[in-house]
């Protein structure tokens, strides 16, 4: 683990000259946090601060230092980076993923998502890997990787019944319930599109639906954000930022009435939402933000196929030492 400890250090060293060369500001934001931004695909850790003199608050783990690094952009920092942990409950253990893991998050002021693909494309030839993780990546929007591995028009099922379906032709189960639109694309999409998504280089998936709900840019069907793989797996995640305070304060209500609905059925943590995050983009610079996985990167960068073999002491083995 000592070969793994010192190639960290190596990469870690790396990133920061490269986006010091490049005028970034490297910044570190805190992991405790009294509101997160409303995820309700991400379970969350939560903890409780106790003072004799200031009283009690609930704490969150952050999943994602966004929450703080948006808060910067908007008091004028300009460009600014952050290597850091950020933390995900009840998701499975296993070669991808850890409940605590490593985050590289790069913010690019006055940069769209198309220019987040090249300065990425600059870090990973920077970082001068293997061949497989070489630019110059390729690429496939959601819509064509949809038509090339299951046959399925995206713009042609724009309603979760006709896209179901399209789930139901491709053999796959579909409840007769309601669903999501967003739930029916993932039956069709994690069964016969990830899978078979092409490894040869890093690949960029790009403009996703615009009903898969998030903090990008919308145009028209689809919205201006990209996920990047590399050896099959997901690395890093980009969207053209959203600036407008009305659409950021209405994807609040709308994802924050979601996380209530659904995790008072399961008993789970509902973290608070600030109801006020929505001020900063009053004069929020047009802005595109990467978040990259550090683990599943030098896992690959590595040659590894377990990201357990890049983390000195992954959960599983720490749970399991103390049964």
């Amino acid at each position: 683990m000592k070969k793994a400890a010192q190639f960290r250090s190596e990469l870690n060293r790396s990133i920061r000259t490269f986006f010091d060369e490049k005028g970034y500001l490297e910044v570190e934001t805190p992991s405790l946090s009294p509101d997160l931004i409303p995820e309700p695909t991400i379970e969350n850790f939560a903890t409780r601060f106790d003072n004799e003199f200031v009283g009690s608050s609930d704490l969150y783990l952050i999943p994602s230092p966004e929450v703080y690094m948006k808060k910067l952009i908007a008091q004028g920092f300009g460009s600014i980076y952050q290597i850091g942990h950020c933390f995900r409950n009840s998701e499975q253990l296993g070669r991808h993923h850890n409940p605590e893991f490593s985050m590289l998050e790069y913010y690019s002021v006055d940069m769209d998502e198309q220019d987040s693909i090249a300065l990425t494309e600059e870090l990973f030839a920077y970082l001068d890997g293997p061949d497989h993780l070489r630019p110059p990546f390729d690429r496939l929007t959601v819509s064509e990787a949809m038509w090339q591995f299951a046959q399925v028009d995206l713009d042609k099922n724009q309603s979760q019944k006709a896209l179901a379906q399209e789930a139901r032709r491709l053999g796959l189960s579909v409840p007769d319930g309601p669903e999501s639109w967003e739930d029916t694309f993932n039956r069709i999409f994690l069964t016969l599109v990830e899978p078979n998504l092409p490894q040869q280089r890093p690949l960029v998936l790009d403009r996703y639906p615009a009903q898969i709900d998030c903090l990008a840019k919308r145009e028209g069907n689809y919205r201006r954000r990209w996920e990047m793989y590399a050896g099959g797996v997901e690395i890093a995640n980009c969207y053209d930022e959203e600036t407008d305070r009305e659409k950021v304060s209405a994807y609040y209500r709308k994802q924050y009435a979601i996380l209530i609905q659904q995790r008072s059925e399961r008993g789970s943590v509902i973290p608070d939402a600030d109801p006020d995050f929505a001020d900063i983009f009053d004069n929020f610079p047009q802005c595109s933000g990467v978040a990259l996985g550090l683990d599943r990167l030098q896992m690959l960068l590595m040659g590894e196929s377990n990201i357990e073999g890049v983390i000195l002491f992954p959960f599983s083995a720490t749970i399991s030492s103390r049964k």
